[in-house]
């Protein structure tokens, strides 16, 4: 990005009085930011207030110092990560928030040079408790390793308690593979770590991950942007589970704003006796889905379980004595000791998740699964999963 262009938006960004819904107006209207601070007043209050009109003819006090902020930001090195803005009127930018009512006109991204947003098509939100109970500590670790096992990135909010355990958890998963596995959405600028004891977990998730905000550099935890925050982390993602919560708690906003994007909301039951439980009980009664193990969100995903129940009949026919049938190839594969399939397990699983598991190439299992997926014993899935078959 040239500095002209991140002056133009940053000028938008910051203009007093223009939301975001007036700036989507006025991008609608007359194009890149440029073009609208080239517009005369008549023309601009055709689109916004007599207000909005005159706040954009004057640039924000503080537009100079934010700009010389944001420049040195992007340049500075940061251990090998790499530092992004991301608007919307970028190519990159991700889709899942261009759903949302009220997508932010721009994306503060600090991480892994080889990851984008654009990757995050099947990524699911773990969100709970800052004071999580000792069991929903380990729940929202364990499962995050499951989803990252799966082949599915996590995304959260790098909150202490559950959002951390989260984070780690998809960490453990991606072990030293590089692949994105998880994306924090947080409440402040890029240029602090909020909060501060998570500042060694924030740079392994720049390592292996991204961590994201929509705010301004230099802006601090303040209360009113958690909210905000927490409707990035339900747009990113393609679902959200809440692993502890108490009925009023900024993880029950984000479950509602994962519903209100016709998303899936699941829920893990606890103790009756808990309070951090009563927030997930909640959700079940609202129509949350009860979870148990992964599996229960991994079948609730749409493509992954059309492909699953397809793959099924046409990959693999029995004669009732264990001789496939059904695909054109001679079943010659032996699996009954086959310790790839041991490794592979029941749950769907990307070939980088199986190349930390084995120790084997990408090459070689690419060939290897290739084989199990003609003999019947392996589906494949979208989003580069593999699933062994219930017959093997």
């Amino acid at each position: 990005m040239e500095r002209a262009e991140l002056a133009g938006w940053l000028r938008l960004s910051l203009t007093p009085g223009i939301g975001d819904g007036a700036a989507r107006r006025l991008l609608a209207a007359f194009g890149l930011p440029e073009r609208i601070f080239a517009q005369p007043d008549a023309a601009l209050r055709e689109v916004v207030s007599l207000a909005q009109a005159s706040a954009l003819q004057q640039p924000p006090a503080n537009l100079q110092a934010q700009i010389d902020l944001t420049w040195q930001w992007l340049h500075a090195g940061d251990n090998g990560a790499s530092r992004r803005v991301v608007t919307l009127g970028d190519a990159g930018y991700p889709a899942s928030l261009l759903e949302m009512v009220d997508p932010p006109l721009m994306l503060y991204v600090l991480g892994n040079a080889d990851f984008d947003l654009a990757q995050l098509g099947h990524s699911i939100a773990v969100v709970g408790s800052r004071n999580p109970t000792p069991q929903g500590a380990t729940n929202a670790r364990s499962f995050a390793r499951a989803l990252g096992d799966a082949g599915l990135p996590v995304v959260s909010g790098l909150a202490l308690g559950v959002d951390g355990a989260a984070h780690q958890g998809a960490l453990d998963a991606a072990g030293d593979v590089p692949r994105l596995a998880t994306v924090a959405v947080v409440g402040t600028g890029l240029d602090r770590v909020y909060p501060a004891r998570h500042r060694d977990l924030a740079h392994r998730i720049t390592q292996q991950g991204l961590i994201v905000s929509e705010l301004p550099l230099g802006t601090p935890p303040l209360t009113q942007n958690f909210p905000k925050r927490n409707r990035l982390i339900a747009g990113l993602a393609r679902g959200t589970l809440v692993v502890e919560a108490a009925l009023q708690s900024g993880s029950l906003i984000t479950a509602r704003l994962t519903s209100e994007q016709g998303k899936e909301v699941f829920a893990i039951p606890g103790s009756i006796h808990s309070p951090q439980s009563r927030g997930c009980h909640a959700l079940i009664r609202q129509g949350a889905k009860l979870v148990e193990s992964v599996n229960d969100i991994l079948e609730e995903l749409p493509p992954m379980q059309a492909r699953q129940a397809a793959a099924a009949p046409a990959s693999h026919s029995s004669d009732g004595n264990g001789n496939g049938s059904g695909n054109g190839h001679d079943s010659t594969t032996d699996t009954s000791e086959d310790p790839l399939l041991v490794s592979l397990g029941h749950d769907p699983v990307s070939l980088d998740a199986l190349s930390a598991r084995t120790g084997w190439s990408a090459a070689a299992l690419q060939a290897k699964m290739l084989e199990l997926e003609l003999d019947g014993h392996v589906a494949r899935l979208p989003g580069g999963l593999f699933q062994r078959m219930a017959s093997t």
